[in-house]
C-alpha cells in the first residue's frame, strides 16, 4: 500500500477548495478544472469550459457549487463571480452538426482538450469531471462528481452551463415552437411532443435516436438550411461556426478570458 502524506491529502472537511489547496502545496499550481454542459441534450450545442482559480479566491466565492444544484438566479450570480475572480478561463462551443458528424464523446473529449489548450498559461495540473482526458501534457485526475467536490470544476460547470443556457434562450427566439428557453434542449415531455408535432429543427442532433424517430413522423425543418448570422445575437452567434478547429486555435466559437 502506498504511504499517505498528510500534507498532500485533501481533507474531507476542506470544502470545495481542498484539492486546489493540496495540489498548490505540492507544487502543481496553477490547477485547471474542466467541465461541460449539454452532453445529455438532443438539441443545441455542447459547451466546454476550463477555469483556473487561485485557492485564496475560492473562499471569496460562497455561491460556488455544482451548477445543476443552483437556481438560475444563483448560477448567474456565481457566473459573474467566477469571471471576476478567475485567474484564467476559456469556453468552447461545439454545434449540433459537428456532434452528428463525429459523435458526442469525440466532441466532448476534443472540446475539453481545446478548452485546456486555450488557457493563456499551461496549468500544472488538471481536474476533470467524471473521466480522464489524455493528451493534455500535464498530470491530471478525473474526479467522480467533480463539480460537487472541487472548486475549479464547479466553476467550469457554471461557465459552461450559463453560457449554454443563454444560447438556448437566443435559439428560442428563432425556433419558438420547441420551448428551448424552458428545457434548454433536454428531453422533456413538452420537447418530445414538439418534436412529434413539428419535426426537428436545424439545431437538433440528428444522430440522437429520439430526433431520428421524429423525422419519420413529419417533414422536419431542413437541417442543412443556412442560419443567417444577422438573426442571432450574443452567444448564439457561436453556433453559426461550429466546426472543430485545431487544439489551441481560437475560433469564432470560442471565448477566452481576454476577449
Amino acid at each position: 500500500m502506498y504511504p499517505r502524506y498528510p500534507g498532500y491529502t485533501p481533507r474531507r472537511d476542506g470544502g470545495l477548495g481542498a484539492y486546489e489547496t493540496v495540489l498548490a502545496r505540492a507544487g502543481f499550481a496553477p490547477v485547471a478544472g474542466i467541465d461541460e454542459a449539454g452532453r445529455g441534450a438532443c438539441a443545441g450545442p455542447l459547451v466546454v469550459a476550463a477555469v483556473v482559480l487561485d485557492p485564496a479566491s475560492i473562499r471569496q466565492m460562497p455561491g460556488l457549487a455544482d451548477s445543476k444544484l443552483l437556481t438560475a438566479a444563483a448560477r448567474e450570480e456565481a457566473y459573474v463571480q467566477v469571471l471576476r475572480r478567475a485567474v484564467d478561463w476559456h469556453v468552447v462551443v461545439i454545434g449540433a452538426d459537428q456532434i452528428d458528424a463525429t459523435g458526442l464523446h469525440v466532441c466532448n473529449v476534443s472540446g475539453m482538450r481545446r478548452a485546456f489548450a486555450g488557457l493563456r498559461a499551461v496549468p500544472g495540473y488538471v481536474l476533470t469531471d467524471g473521466f480522464p482526458v489524455r493528451g493534455l501534457g500535464v498530470p491530471g485526475l478525473a474526479v467522480w462528481k467533480g463539480d460537487r467536490v472541487t472548486a475549479s470544476v464547479a466553476a467550469a460547470s457554471i461557465l459552461a452551463k450559463v453560457s449554454r443556457d443563454r444560447m438556448m434562450r437566443d435559439l428560442h427566439e428563432r425556433y419558438p415552437l420547441y420551448g428551448f428557453d424552458r428545457h434548454k434542449g433536454y428531453v422533456t415531455d413538452d420537447h418530445v411532443r414538439a418534436l412529434a408535432e413539428h419535426g426537428p429543427s436545424p439545431v437538433h442532433r440528428y444522430s440522437f435516436v429520439n430526433v431520428t424517430r421524429a423525422t419519420g413522423l413529419v417533414d422536419p425543418v431542413d437541417p442543412l438550411a443556412p442560419i443567417d448570422a444577422a438573426e442571432l445575437t450574443g452567444p448564439a452567434e457561436a453556433l453559426v461556426t461550429s466546426g472543430i478547429s485545431p487544439a489551441g486555435a481560437l475560433g469564432e466559437n470560442e471565448r477566452r478570458m481576454d476577449s
